[in-house]
């Protein structure tokens, strides 16, 4: 039996010398009886023939092409010269793959192909003693040395590994993650900075702050003129860009109820001016550098939600590989874990938003269809996710038409909630259509719409039964408006009510009155037949 290992150095092609043995012992005393020690190991496998590689990168391919279950030339070749005497013999190999492999690439092979449990003992055998087996002195050839071993074998892992990876400066997220941490410092500082500038000026310029409303050109203001009677005779038409604007400062200026302040004071609030301005321009830069970062580490879903927004949740999630593995579910509420946590303690509501509410079709959306809208957005971005973080491509220009598809469906979810068609317009970078791509997303609804005439109905048949039906409708309708007259009366009655109520007052006052007097007429009659008697 002949084995074939492949090593970080090249191909080694060992045989057996005893195949009765081997073929008596079995799998468990295998290790036992032929690899037990270094000498016993030497005695029964010896080394034919060790074919070098040229160089790393030789080694390189041909391990990626034996790990893909492909055959290299030099693999073919070595094979072919070795094993041209072994008609009927055996030929173990290790991988299942590469035996598939040599199988469909030479399959006038004089020796049959083994891969099984006993083999893989061998391997593992060979694996243990591989130093002594390379300088085994009983074959043909020595190998190479376990110095030369070892350094190739350094070499090739990290070769290896780098392919595996296909490692790119461009595709490193860590910088997208640093950036957009950076991004956040600097608005806080030029923010804060900013605040203090306006408010230390205001001292002396209070009307400023109302009229120069950016923080940029705040500053410049600051700089160039210093104190508020320099505005007047000061140019400021590369600061501000609106005429009235500037006739309002220099306005402002002459008439302003601020205090006077010292040079040493204008001095120092235009140091810190100076310190907004360059930090703000920093900010331009590291923007522009975050976008291009951006556009080629996660494309697609650049084009979704945007730079800052799809860097922040690469950074929420720690890099992009571990965003792609997250659900759409979880990509639609990351950020908000604090409102989660606290709607499932309380038994409440979940937030329907995380970071993904600042992206631009969200901001589009009307309040009641903002979740609606952030469900579908971070379907599609969950998609476009997985398409950055484990494409293949090596080109220059990446491969967008998940993003671009992906947009065109949120787009269409938001028109037909908005009362629209829903129909998809798929437009590519420079704003064209592509017709088969648009056509292929058209509602069925908005497809039938646009093609069916409309019915007539003046040829249809009249059924008796819709004459009743019209019948008991008039019948109800009639009985709806008697109920609503008699409510009318009622009403009407109510305003009368008091009036009645006086009468049956007086009425019953009336009736009391000749009562009061026939009491007293008899007993006026009683007195006067006492007075007889």
């Amino acid at each position: 039996m002949h084995l074939l290992f492949e090593t970080p150095a090249g191909y080694s092609l060992f045989k057996i010398t005893d195949d009765k043995k081997l073929s008596k012992t079995s799998q468990e005393d295998l290790h036992e009886k032929f690899f037990a020690d270094s000498d016993k190991a030497k005695k029964y496998i010896n080394l034919l023939h060790f074919e070098p590689f040229s160089d790393t990168a030789d080694a390189v391919s041909a391990a990626a092409a034996c790990i893909d279950g492909k055959v290299p030339k030099s693999l073919k070749s070595f094979l072919k010269k070795q094993l041209k005497k072994s008609k009927g013999d055996s030929l173990a190999i290790a991988d299942k793959a590469l035996v598939a492999g040599i199988k469909e690439a030479m399959p006038n092979l004089p020796c049959t192909l083994a891969c099984d449990s006993k083999t893989h003992e061998l391997f593992r055998g060979i694996r243990c003693y591989l130093d002594e087996l390379m300088e085994n002195d009983g074959g043909e050839e020595n190998g190479p040395t376990e110095s030369d071993l070892n350094a190739m074998r350094l070499g090739l892992s990290h070769s290896l590994s780098r392919y595996k990876l296909k490692f790119s400066a461009d595709k490193v997220d860590t910088m997208v993650i640093q950036a957009i941490g950076l991004l956040d410092e600097l608005d806080k500082e030029i923010n804060t900075y900013a605040m203090r500038v306006k408010e230390w000026y205001g001292w002396h310029f209070p009307e400023l702050q109302g009229i120069a409303n950016d923080n940029a050109q705040y500053s410049k203001l600051v700089l160039t003129c210093g104190y508020r009677h320099k505005y007047k005779d000061t140019d400021l038409s590369q600061i501000l860009e609106e005429e009235s604007i500037e006739n309002a400062v220099k306005e402002a200026a002459e008439i302003s109820m601020g205090t006077e302040i010292s040079d040493l004071d204008v001095i120092n609030i235009q140091a810190l001016a100076e310190q907004v301005l360059s930090m703000t321009e920093y900010r331009i830069q590291l923007f522009d550098y975050l976008k291009n970062r951006m556009n080629a580490i996660a494309p697609n879903l650049t084009i979704l939600l945007g730079e800052l927004v799809g860097a922040r949740l690469i950074s929420h999630s720690g890099s992009l590989m571990n965003l792609a593995k997250q659900p759409a579910s979880t990509v639609q509420i990351l950020g908000a874990e604090k409102a989660l946590f606290r709607a499932l303690k309380t038994k409440h509501d979940t937030p329907k938003y995380g970071l993904i509410y600042h992206a631009s079709l969200v901001g589009q959306a009307a309040p009641k269809h903002k979740g609606k809208i952030s469900r579908v957005l971070a379907a599609k971005a969950a998609l476009a996710i997985r398409v950055d973080a484990l494409s293949d491509e090596t080109t220059d220009t990446p491969d967008t038409t998940v993003g671009y598809e992906g947009r065109a469906k949120v787009e269409a979810r938001l028109r037909q909630l908005e009362g629209g068609d829903g129909t998809v317009n798929l437009a590519n970078k420079n704003g064209k259509l592509s017709a088969a791509k648009t056509a292929k997303y058209v509602p069925t609804a908005a497809k039938s719409s646009a093609v069916a005439p409309s019915y007539n109905t003046s040829s249809d048949m009249v059924l008796d039964n819709d004459d009743e039906e019209a019948k008991k409708k008039a019948k109800k309708e009639k009985k709806k408006r008697k109920r609503e007259s008699e409510g009318a009366a009622e009403a009407d009655s109510d305003g009368n009510g008091n009036e009645k109520k006086k009468k049956i007052k007086k009425e019953n006052g009336d009736d009391a009155e000749v009562k009061k007097s026939a009491k007293k007429e008899k007993k006026a009659k009683k007195e006067k037949r006492k007075s007889k008697d």
